[in-house]
C-alpha cells in the first residue's frame, strides 16, 4: 500500500497504548497529522493532564507522520529515536488535539513538531519526535 492509498481509517490503533488512551487520529498525511485525546482517564492524581499522555499523544501522530513519509519514499518504516516535551499549562477536561507538521522529511531521518491545545485552543505542550526511517 503507498501513502497515496493510506486512509485514516487504514491506520488501525487497535490494542495499542494510543487506542488505551482514546486517541483518534482525525488527518493523516507526511504534511501534517491530527488526532485528538480525552483528559479522563488520562491524567495524574491531582486531575491534571498527565505528561506522559501529552508525550504519547505527540509521539504517535509524528510517528504516523513519519511512517507515512518512510512507506512514500521507499516503502518503509519509521522508528523514534528521540522525543521531548515542554509542558506549558495544564488540562483538566475536556480533549486536547495534537498537530503533528514536518520540520524535516529527510531520507534517513524524519522530525516532527507537535503542539497540543485544549478545548480553548491555548496551547498545553509542544514536542518535537525525531524518527529514523528505515526499509521493511
Amino acid at each position: 500500500m503507498t501513502e497515496a492509498e493510506i486512509t485514516v481509517g487504514d491506520l488501525s490503533m487497535e490494542g495499542t497504548l494510543p487506542e488505551r488512551m482514546g486517541i483518534t487520529l482525525v488527518e493523516a498525511s507526511p504534511e501534517r497529522v491530527v488526532g485528538t485525546m480525552p483528559v479522563a482517564g488520562n491524567t495524574q492524581p491531582y486531575g491534571l493532564l498527565h505528561g506522559g499522555a501529552s508525550v504519547v499523544l505527540a509521539e504517535t501522530l509524528g510517528s504516523i507522520g513519519a511512517a507515512l513519509h518512510a512507506a512514500r519514499l521507499f516503502n518503509g518504516i519509521a522508528v523514534g529515536i528521540e522525543v521531548n516535551a515542554t509542558h506549558h499549562k495544564s488540562a483538566r477536561t475536556g480533549t486536547v488535539t495534537g498537530v503533528a507538521t514536518p520540520l524535516r522529511l529527510g531520507g534517513l531521518i524524519a522530525s516532527y513538531e507537535i503542539v497540543i491545545t485544549d478545548d480553548s485552543g491555548e496551547r498545553v505542550c509542544t514536542a518535537r519526535l525525531t524518527c529514523a526511517l528505515r526499509r521493511s
